[in-house]
């Protein structure tokens, strides 16, 4: 489940080339005790399992201990689980991973865990010793020593330093990997925390820097102050040497917003101040703030993603947009002067019209550049954009990759037009390259292999969906596969918010999974990004059953091609494709021989009353308005049937998430259970709605779900 794209406070690392040097199970669309649920609606049937929303209760944990030890004990036990777990987590603490990097003035920084480091290495190098293969590091923080230090158990949530000297960073840290996190100032000349410098609370929200003397907050500042979804409700501007209780208001949103924030933008020549308020996922208004503290309104449409570099605004259109006499599609990205359109002109340039097979994936701005990242069939491809006098002018990237999943990010978009460009598919080990636009790109660093691919190839095909629409999903498959339906087969998806599955090399799946001799696919199935906006919303609210239609046909076309049968046929989703896996098994039990549901949205009668929840009603619904008609029809907590056959079933999720409520996999669990259905369950006490707080807890959370599937998909003989 996503943050909203305001709440993501800045970090070290690009998400794009993080994403693509990843080697864990797929992500998951990645603060203090999580609280429980609120209070039900009046008209809410009885719920026998609600008392499992208690987070931290002990009757509540000693229940989840008692289903750890069962699932620890069917399927931890074994050798084989003890070589799995072993063989991931080396994959997970390699030294031999590429270090993602973000150049913070003359430094390249990385943050870095490993076997020593589980919590992790906040570091630094050069880019003369980054070209290296072994690279010197000059540690800035060192996790692991602080929370020894401070008896805590933190998680990196990143770093926000000041420019241009960047001598002064806002460093973010979790209590256990949970959304909620505090803010610290810390001194980068002397690697030291600032004494009496900036400190926030632990809570949901972030600082920002405004100048050295002066940030903006958006966090809990007591009853009131934070939104029905659980995020800020006000931004204020704090002054150094005064208490936050000082701070003045700068925007104060309404109860049922989403999240309220504000930042400054620093770029030489074209420093300007902004306030974001979030509505809704797809409704935001975004505000330029003025010398002395008026806003003014950027009128652009709420559903359009809205930026500003330099002389320029740029939207991303999510529905069609009249201007200046004409007609914008969806899915379009367009670009004007923000000067003159603040002035009141709306005369724009598209940069972007996306086809029924295309869509954009992203773009990066460079010193004097913008490189556009589109999607074609699920597949990327890049170009150059450069405005002038002229208009702007258009041509190919040279030398970019032509295979897999191309990530491309800004090195340093006010000083140069380098980028990093990532490129992996699922077979192939990602590489990191550096570009100068123009000029051929230098390839940097290529990730070893951690599992043999040579047995394997990838395949794209299209499925057909139940009302004619064409689906496409990846296939990785063993080579020369015997086409008899009996090979143990695992399916991934998500279908959510927006966003795209496109391939990436995990080592954990290729170990796990690949190298036993499995079949891997990933379904491209409506709601998420694949092809823009038109995809995703094709699956929203009284449309989600689409989606599962979706994942059904991609399940069926797999049998069909006798790749696999439902006893070999096993699924896994986390978060929104949590509650994808979840209408699998309730709905569609007979395609399946194994699910595992992790971090899941399951109970969506009351999904918007627990924690995060309220935030996501743009995509499903609101459940206390005659929304709940169709809601109901995709809340696999109502739509379980004791009188049912359903395929064995692993739950995992996580303590400390306070994004997804744990009580969704909890009480599903438990009703479950009491039916007596063949189900497990694993909750880890840390790790935040990823699910893991370490490399440790990763690799054991990862060798559990594939074992379950590995035991109960494959011929025992």
């Amino acid at each position: 489940m996503p943050l909203p794209s305001q709440a993501r406070v800045p970090v070290w690392i690009h998400a794009g080339v993080a994403a693509a040097l990843a080697v864990a199970t797929p992500a998951f669309a990645a603060g203090p005790q999580a609280a429980g649920a609120k209070e039900a609606q009046v008209n809410q049937p009885s719920d026998r399992y609600q008392w499992l929303e208690d987070v931290g209760g002990e009757r509540q944990l000693a229940w989840v201990r008692e289903r750890n030890a069962a699932a620890e004990a069917e399927l931890a036990a074994t050798p084989q689980f003890k070589k799995l777990e072993g063989e991931i987590r080396s994959i997970l603490d390699s030294d031999a991973k590429i270090p993602a990097v973000e150049k913070i003035g003359p430094y390249y920084y990385n943050f870095w865990k490993d076997k020593q480091h589980e919590r992790g290495l906040w570091r630094r190098t050069t880019l003369e010793e980054y070209r290296k293969d072994k690279p010197k590091w000059e540690t800035v923080i060192d996790l692991d020593a602080l929370n020894k230090a401070e008896g805590e158990n933190w998680v990196w949530h990143g770093a926000n330093c000041l420019k241009p000297k960047y001598e002064r960073c806002l460093v973010a840290l979790s209590r256990g990997g949970a959304d909620a996190d505090v803010t610290r100032e810390f001194d980068m000349t002397t690697k030291s925390w600032v004494k009496d410098g900036f400190f926030r609370d632990e809570a949901k929200g972030a600082l920002g820097w405004i100048d050295r003397d002066n940030v903006y907050v958006y966090t809990d500042f007591g009853p009131g102050s934070m939104t029905s979804s659980g995020y800020p409700r006000i931004v204020k501007q704090w002054t150094r040497g005064t208490p936050i209780s000082a701070a003045k208001v700068v925007y104060e949103g309404k109860p049922d917003d989403m999240y309220i924030a504000a930042f400054h933008d620093d770029t030489p020549g074209f420093e300007r101040d902004f306030v974001s308020r979030t509505l809704a996922f797809y409704n935001d208004e975004m505000y330029l703030r003025g010398k002395d503290g008026t806003l003014a309104k950027i009128d652009a449409p709420n559903s359009a993603n809205k930026s500003v570099h330099k002389d320029w605004l740029v939207l991303e259109l999510r529905e069609p947009y009249q201007a200046g006499g004409k007609t914008y599609p969806a899915g379009s990205l367009i670009a004007a002067k923000f000067d003159d359109f603040m002035a009141g002109k709306r005369e724009f340039t598209t940069l972007f019209e996306p086809t029924q097979q295309s869509s954009l994936a992203s773009f990066t701005w460079t010193k004097n550049h913008l490189v556009l990242n589109v999607l074609e069939d699920v597949k990327n491809k890049l170009s150059v954009l450069t405005p002038g006098e002229g208009g702007w002018a258009r041509r190919e990237f040279p030398g970019a990759p032509t295979f897999g999943t191309i990530g491309v990010n800004a090195v340093d978009a006010d000083e140069s037009d380098a980028v990093w460009i990532t490129a992996t598919d699922y077979l192939t080990p990602s590489t990191l390259s550096l570009a100068q636009i123009g000029e051929k790109p230098e390839v940097l660093k290529t990730m070893p292999t951690f599992f043999d691919a040579s047995t394997h190839e990838i395949e794209q095909h299209f499925a057909t969906s139940k009302d004619g629409t064409k689906v496409p999903y990846f296939l990785v498959k063993p080579k020369g596969l015997k086409l008899d339906g009996t090979t143990p087969t695992l399916l991934y998806g998500y279908g959510g918010f927006e966003i795209s599955l496109t391939p990436g090399y995990s080592g954990s799946v290729g170990k796990g999974w690949l190298e036993k001799g499995g079949v891997y696919a990933v379904a491209n199935i409506r709601g998420g990004g694949e092809y823009g906006p038109r995809w995703h919303q094709a699956a929203l609210k009284q449309n989600r059953h689409k989606a599962y239609e979706d994942f059904a046909a991609v399940a069926r076309d797999l049998i069909d091609r006798n790749i696999t049968s439902p006893k070999h046929l096993g699924i896994q989703g986390g978060s929104n494709g949590g509650l994808l896996t979840g209408n699998m098994l309730t709905q569609y039990p007979e395609l399946f021989g194994a699910v595992v549901v992790q971090v899941p949205l399951l109970d969506m009668q009351r999904y918007h009353r627990m924690l995060a929840g309220a935030s996501w009603m743009a995509e499903y619904g609101n459940p206390d308005t005659d929304d709940w008609k169709f809601i109901q029809t995709f809340s696999p907590y109502h739509l379980f049937d004791p009188s049912k056959d359903y395929p064995p079933t692993l739950f995992t999720t996580s303590t400390r998430d306070d994004r997804v409520h744990p009580a969704h996999a909890r009480k599903m669990m438990a009703k479950m259970l009491d039916a007596g259905k063949d189900v497990r369950y694993y909750e880890n006490i840390e790790g935040g709605h990823g699910g893991a707080a370490n490399n440790a807890q990763l690799a054991h959370m990862s060798a559990l779900a594939f074992t379950f599937l590995w035991n109960q998909l494959s011929d025992p003989s």
